[in-house]
């Protein structure tokens, strides 16, 4: 578990600001790193209904490859924070996950400004997937000095596709890794 559960208290505030209207927006997963995170990874949208957190401990492909991949990297959990850029479910209950429409894209990427500012030591963002890479103008223009990196989508239905999926999730982490071991170095006197 985080080792500060107040890293996530303005989190949660800004949450559940979001999860007005009946909408269902999961929360930060507590064992991330929370407000402290240095590395965001944004994915594209929740997969199901009824996960409390966005979390890489989930029962589905797509947590098991993150999981796996952020491991491999050798990404500390204390570093990270996992974020949708559309960060709640847009199908309907017990439907299957729908193809997201552009006005539902640009109105939820439109959001995250708030979220990069409620991140002091951000100093690298991962976007996984089509729809959040659409987030890569508006994280330079908010926060420009942050890396910013892509990746394909790390679920079973894109890994599978190619063996050059998992490479690229791999060596994007694997670069991920090595910049926020340089941001973390003692600067040189």
């Amino acid at each position: 578990m985080s080792s500060d559960l107040g890293a996530h208290i303005p989190l949660e505030h800004w949450r559940s600001q979001l999860a007005t209207g009946g909408r269902e927006v999961p929360g930060f997963d507590p064992n991330d790193g929370g407000a402290a995170a240095r590395l965001l990874l944004l994915l594209e949208t929740p997969g199901a209904h009824g996960p409390a957190i966005v979390s890489r401990d989930h029962a589905t492909g797509t947590s098991r490859n993150l999981k796996r991949f952020l491991a491999d990297a050798g990404i500390e959990r204390h570093d990270t924070l996992l974020w949708n850029a559309v960060p709640w479910n847009v199908h309907a209950r017990g439907e299957r996950n729908r193809p997201l429409r552009r006005g539902e894209i640009v109105e939820d990427l439109a959001l995250l400004p708030p979220l990069l500012h409620l991140l002091p030591r951000l100093d690298v963002v991962v976007l996984a997937g089509r729809v959040a890479r659409e987030a890569a103008a508006l994280v330079e223009r908010e926060r420009p000095h942050v890396e910013v990196l892509t990746m394909p989508h790390p679920s079973p239905t894109y890994v599978c596709t190619s063996p050059a999926v998992p490479r690229a999730i791999a060596a994007t982490l694997a670069e991920a890794a090595a910049r926020l071991s340089r941001a973390g170095a003692p600067v040189p006197r």
